[in-house]
Order: structure tokens, then sequence, then C-alpha cells
């Protein structure tokens, strides 16, 4: 009986034993594989995949669907996911959006829609809804470059970017899409036989794929066949040489000057001063092209150079503050500029609107914003000159550097006038540290790509005129003309954080001083579009300079 007991209790043992390792290789399985058959926190959810990630849970608003089968997105989420600069013009009760190379004007509860010069019906406008402002986002599909479907029976609501690349394949037979990559995972969903699936991602045996619900998941690789590309990655390039360009600059009462028969080397851009606004105008532009300009827009394009016309406000203050605070009077200048540009085949458009109001910041950004899509689908670059940061304000201030870098092509330092008319204080024109800490600060605390930025450079100085009794006043003095004002035997010193050679010299009661811009100059200052990858540099202006700076700028851009 004692021995039975014994084989009992070892029994026992041995099951409790083999109980206790199938349990733990249960909890093992559970923990390794339970992964695949976890639910989504959207499941149940009507979900949003835009370039096949699940956005869903990021919405601020519920999505809305109407009658129509028109999907709506909220204003906030349409400015997190498409268009973060998308405004409500409530004084004229408008939407505007831009996206690339369109902008799109709709008002609230309006079948009609602007896209950029064409009128356009929709199935729904636009729509208040418990204090919200929704747009209907399946209606802009072109102005947003997206391609839009909606499976009801999934749930599923997918934008795809017409710019990216797409591959499809066909599927060889009946197949079970996997939530996780692995044959321990759930079903997600169930691909009949010829049946295109959407191919995203390569994971070795298995392929990321989402059917035509709107679904992703996994299928064995080698179930698929025919993977072809049915749309390529767009992506523009920008020009990959260095810009060298130089402003040609003359007032409004004279003609284009006559380069004929001349080159300028190294320099790839000009441009000329051909518009600028009409004084106390409501979006009217001066047209100085002429015959002369027409003859210069010649002589550029046989010499390879683009032509990027300036724009010029002129230093306008009251008629660019009404321009630009009224909808209809900024679209009637951009209007008036596309046109401009369209007319005389122009390669770009150079935007120099100076002395502006700090309140009219926002509203100049405003501008470019709206501009900026009609240029480029004209294929027309845009650059915006701006001054140094954290000056004053109608000269400063009145920038959004980061904006109008973002929706620009080019943001144009125009670094210069350090110390300039006005100045209580003599000193440089340019300074070499003075122009790096504002390169940095364009970078660093204005968060601009280094290779959006172009480095304006000047081709002049001034000669500072101090009296006994402390008056100040300066003249400009070109470049070419600096050893002409010189008197012969002036000492020139050289400043090493300056980057320039200074003189002083008196004559009767007068102290005069010059910082000096020359080939030395100008070599180091344009070192700094190497250093930091800038795009490339701006000289100001044309006819200032030495013959031999041209030389030097190439060289030093080409190193």
């Amino acid at each position: 009986m004692r021995k039975k007991a014994e084989k009992k209790g070892i029994f026992k043992i041995i099951r409790n034993v083999i109980i206790v390792v199938i349990l733990l290789v249960l909890v093992v399985l559970v923990l390794k594989y339970a992964v695949n058959y976890s639910r989504e926190e959207t499941d149940g959810m009507l979900n949003l995949l835009i370039n096949n990630n699940n956005v869903t849970l990021r919405l601020k608003k519920d999505i809305y669907i109407n009658e129509n089968d028109v999907i709506y997105l909220s204003k906030e989420d349409v400015a997190n996911f498409f268009d973060k600069y998308i405004y409500y013009d409530k004084e004229n009760n408008l939407l505007i959006t831009t996206y690339e190379k369109k902008m799109a004007e709709l008002g609230i509860n309006s079948n009609n829609i602007k896209i950029n010069d064409s009128n356009v019906k929709i199935l729904s406008g636009a729509i208040l809804k418990e204090d919200t402002v929704y747009i209907p986002i399946s209606e802009l599909s072109n102005v947003y470059n997206i391609e839009i479907d909606y499976n009801k029976d999934s749930k599923i609501i997918t934008f795809d970017s017409l710019d990216r690349e797409q591959k499809k394949a066909d599927v060889s037979k009946k197949l079970s899409v996997k939530y996780k990559p692995t044959i321990f995972s759930k079903t997600v969903d169930k691909v009949e036989k010829a049946k295109k699936v959407i191919v995203l991602e390569d994971e070795g045996k298995w392929a990321k794929v989402r059917t035509d619900k709107g679904i992703i998941g996994y299928i064995k690789k080698n179930k698929i066949k025919n993977i072809i590309s049915v749309r390529e990655s767009m992506v523009e390039e920008k020009q990959k040489e260095k810009i060298n360009l130089v402003w040609d600059y003359y007032s409004e009462y004279v003609s284009a000057p006559d380069r004929s028969g001349t080159t300028i080397e190294g320099i790839n851009v000009v441009s000329p001063s051909f518009f600028s606004l009409v004084k106390s105008g409501k979006g009217q532009i001066d047209d100085n092209v002429g015959t002369k300009g027409v003859q210069y827009i010649n002589w550029a394009k046989n010499n390879n150079y683009k032509v990027w016309a300036m724009v010029s406000n002129n230093s306008y203050k009251e008629t660019t503050n009404v321009i630009l605070n009224n909808y209809e009077l900024r679209q009637k200048l951009i209007q008036n500029i596309v046109s401009l540009a369209v007319q005389y085949n122009l390669d770009g458009v150079n935007i120099d609107f100076e002395n502006v109001y700090e309140k009219d910041k926002d509203v100049f950004s405003r501008f470019i914003i709206e501009l900026a899509p009609r240029l480029k689908e004209c294929g027309i670059t845009l650059s915006v000159d701006v001054t140094a940061p954290d000056g004053s304000a109608d000269w400063s201030l009145c920038y959004d550097r980061n904006v109008i870098a973002d929706v620009s092509d080019y943001i144009v330092f125009m670094a210069y006038d350090q110390y300039g008319n006005g100045s209580n204080k003599v000193g440089t024109t340019a300074g070499y540290n003075w122009v790096e800490n504002n390169i940095k600060k364009f970078i660093g605390q204005e968060d601009i790509k280094s290779d959006k930025i172009i480095l304006g450079i000047p081709l002049y100085t001034r000669l500072w005129k101090e009296t006994r009794s402390g008056d100040i006043t300066s003249s400009v003095v070109n470049m070419n003309s600096i050893e002409n004002v010189l008197p012969d035997d002036v000492e020139k010193k050289w400043d090493e954080d300056l980057k320039q050679y200074y003189v002083e010299y008196k004559e009767g009661n007068i102290t005069y001083k010059m910082w000096i811009e020359d080939e030395e100059s100008i070599k180091q200052k344009v070192s700094l579009v190497n250093k930091y990858n800038l795009a490339g540099v701006a000289a100001w202006e044309k006819d200032r300079e030495k013959d031999n700076i041209w030389t030097i700028i190439n060289e030093e851009l080409n190193k």
C-alpha cells in the first residue's frame, strides 16, 4: 500500500510539473503572439489614412460626411495636414487656402470656388458646424493634389498624394491579409484572386499592402505578381549651381541700360528694376520695361542669364499698407505681377518691399503666401528681400522671415547698411562678423533652411564725416570710386573682425572715416556662402563694382 501511495505521489508531482511547463509555454506563446491579435484603438471608428498613415487619433475634430458623400475636415485639421497657412477672411466671409501651385478661395455655404483664375462649381461649400469651420476636402482634391477614396464597408477614407510613388500588384490567388507579418497573426481582410493591392513596403518574405477597402496588412511576397509603379515620385529640383545674382537698378523714370555686347563673369541671374507700385495706387504696377527692357531681357537670355525682375514698393509705406490689408487689392496686385511675368517671359520675380509698417508684418506674409502658388504654377521663381533681424520696427521687425522663406523659393538677406543713412554712430557698411552673426540668426533664431538663403553684398561703402562738435554725416561711395575719393597717402589698416580695411584722416576740423569694400572684403563675405551652405550671393548693384570683382565672386562661389 505504501509503495502504491508513493507511486501516486510521484505521478502527481510529474503531472503538476507537466502542467506548469505547459502553462509556461502558453504564457510564452501568448506573450509572443498576442500582439498579432491586439485590437487597434481606431477599430469601429471612421478612419482616415493620409499617405497610408492612420491619422484618426490625431484629428482635432470629427470627420463629417454630408448627404452628398462630400467629406469634410475641420479648418484646424486641414491646417495640420495640408495648409498651415489656411486663412479665414471674416470681412469677406472667405476661406483662402494655398498648396503648391494652387490658391483657392471659397465662401461659407457657397457652391462656387475660385482656383487661381478659374471659377468652379462644387457640390457643397464650406460650412460652419458647432462653431467650427469645415472644409469640403473631397471637393478640393485638385487643389491639394490628392486622390481620395471612401469605403463605406470598412469605414476607411484614404488620401493619397499624387506626387508620391505608388506601386500596385496582382494577387495570384485568394489570400488572407494578416495584421502582422506572420502566419500566427489575425486576418484583417481577404483578397480575391486577380485583385490588385497597393504595395507599401518589402519586409523580407512578406509585403506590406493596402487592399481596395483601405485596410493595411501583410501577405506573403510570393503570392503577388506583376508589381508595377503606377505613379512616380515627383521631386522638384532646385538650381544646382550657386546663385550669382546682380541687381541692375534704375528708377522708374529711366529706361533699362543697354548691356548689349557685354558679359558679366560668373553671373547667372540678373534682377532689373522693371516694376514698382504706383503711389496711392490700388494694386497697380508701374511697368518700366518698354523697348529697352525687352532688349535687356533678350541680352540676358542670349547670355544664359535668368531674369528675376524686381518688384519694388518704392518705400511707399501708406500705399503698401492699404494694399496689404485689403484682400481684393492684394489679389489685384498679385494678378498684375503674374500677368507681367508671363507677358515678358520672366524666369523669376524679386519682391523688394522696404519701409513697411511693423503692424503689417502678417499681411505682408499673406501677400507672399498668396503670390507663391500663382508664380509656381507658371514656373516662375519667387525671391523676397529682407533686412537683418532684430533691427528697427519698420525696416526689420516688419518681416516674418520664417514664413517668407517657407513659402518662397529664396529669401534674400540684404546684408548691408549695418551703419547707414541716419545712423547716429559711424561704422562699417557690412562687417564680416555682423554678416556672419546674422546668417546664424537666419538659420537658428529664424529657423530657415540655409539653402534658401541668398546673401546680399554691397558694392559700395560710406565716407563718414565727424566735426569737432560731434555732428555726423555720411555719403555713399561706390567701390569703383573709392581710390578717387581717398587721399593718395592715406594709411589702410586691416580689421580682422570686420575683415576689411579701415582708413581715417583729417582735413581741417573734419575727421573722415571709411571702412573699405574691395576685392578682399567681398571675397571674405562671399566665403560665408559655402561655409553655411547658402543658396548663393546677390550684389547691390551693377556699375558700382571694380571690373575684377566678378572674377573674385565667381572663384569664391565655386571653391
